[in-house]
């Protein structure tokens, strides 16, 4: 009689299994993170014989040439291409452009390379409509299949350059006794798609889902088997999106990429400082900061406002800015600057929404601040800058985007 399945408790973020449900992982001490996987009975293992070792010195390692994608912000973030035979992650929320990004990418690659495209969220048809829109994607090969050992046997048989499979958490495996989606599952599609992809050469891009965190679906040994792990941000009723790389095994992973959303596709954005560090010469409680992200320098506009307030506790609200950094700029102010603020509310952002570095606010904050007007506000005349506006710029901005640097 064959051994029933094993059943366990995984950790969603660190992988920790346990023989009993726990609330708290004991590993990474996350809360409420451990859910059900059932482990299927192994069978007896044969004798391997062993395999003869190397020296380094004696290891063939040509640098292989990158696949272009033929979208510049996607190279930008990836290195300069697609390495052969690597295998990236791309997360996102729904609805953000996962899947118009990637199938523009693969519309690209097909005019000189094998492209296939793996969708087990849509069907075949459903991918037709939005290529249409799209266009270009007339050599794209497609395949509607979420078994994994299906996807497998066709990757080796077929062998393209390029694969993106949307998304690995609809892939199942009937050797794993869980639902697709779960720890299990995941697990098993990205270690065996990996092992694929290195042995056929076929460069691999993922799909992943995204937790109500941002962090992307799944055990976090996804995150450490890929090569690469690239998180696309933005609002999806909004029209600007932001791709940056937060693992990179051939390439930085400080540079980002700045795509539009238009009736067309995603378009990439290559001079960022003109969405972000859009300025009206003198205008008042506002400065331009220049931040530094990869090669590419980015200037980003910092607006200030300092109002007079009847409350105990004056306010401090930072938007794109580290509020204990704006406590300290406040403070630094009053105490060199003879700049009096502990009765009035002081507000900065960042326009666009457009984040960065903390270290690299507090100056530009500082003048923004002080420009923005005083405490002990003076009754402007009619027509002034003052009357039309106490401190933030008087034209309106763009709507908020995603944090271009993590905090």
């Amino acid at each position: 009689m064959p051994k029933a399945a094993a059943v366990h408790y995984s950790c969603t973020d660190c992988g920790y299994s346990a023989g009993r449900w726990l609330g708290k992982c004991p590993s990474c001490g996350s809360y409420g993170t451990l859910v059900e996987d059932v482990l299927s009975a192994a069978p007896a293992a044969a004798k391997v014989p062993p395999k003869p070792v190397l020296r380094l010195v004696d290891v063939d390692a040509e640098d292989a040439e990158r696949i272009p994608t033929g979208v510049a912000e996607l190279d930008r973030v990836l290195g300069g291409g697609l390495v052969p035979a690597s295998l990236v992650l791309v997360g996102g929320e729904p609805g953000v452009g996962k899947s118009t990004l990637l199938l523009t990418a693969l519309a690209a690659i097909s005019r000189e390379r094998r492209a296939l495209l793996v969708t087990g969220e849509e069907s075949t048809a459903q991918v037709k409509l939005r290529a249409e829109r799209l266009g270009g994607a007339e050599r794209v090969e497609i395949l509607a299949e979420t078994e994994l050992d299906t996807v497998l046997a066709t990757l080796e048989s077929e062998r393209p350059d390029v694969c993106v499979i949307d998304s690995v958490q609809t892939l199942h495996s009937p050797e794993v006794g869980s639902v697709p989606g779960s720890v299990a599952q995941v697990r098993e599609a990205a270690a065996r798609l990996l092992r694929t992809a290195k042995e056929a050469g076929v460069a691999t891009i993922l799909v992943g889902h995204v937790t109500k965190d941002g962090t992307v679906a799944g055990p976090r040994v996804l995150e450490h088997l890929v090569d690469c792990v690239l998180q696309f941000e933005g609002d999806r009723y909004h029209a600007h999106r932001v791709l940056r790389a937060v693992k990179n095994r051939f390439g930085s992973t400080n540079e980002l990429g700045i795509f539009e959303m238009t009736g067309t596709g995603l378009q990439g954005v290559p001079d960022p400082s003109e969405v972000f560090g859009r300025s009206a010469g003198s205008e008042v409680g506002s400065a331009i900061a220049c931040a530094l992200e990869g090669t590419r320098p980015i200037l980003l506009e910092i607006q200030a406002l300092v109002a007079p307030t009847d409350l105990a506790m004056p306010r401090r609200v930072a938007t794109g800015v580290d509020p204990k950094r704006l406590a300290m700029i406040v403070a630094v102010l009053s105490r060199h600057a003879r700049i009096v603020l502990g009765a009035a509310d002081v507000f900065v952002n960042v326009a666009e929404r457009a984040e960065r570095r903390q270290r690299r606010a507090t100056r530009p904050s500082a003048r923004s601040g002080s420009r923005g007007g005083s405490v002990r506000p003076r009754r402007p005349s009619a027509g002034s800058r003052s009357a039309r506006s106490s401190g933030l710029p008087p034209r309106l901005r763009r709507p908020e985007l995603p944090p271009l640097v993590a905090n």
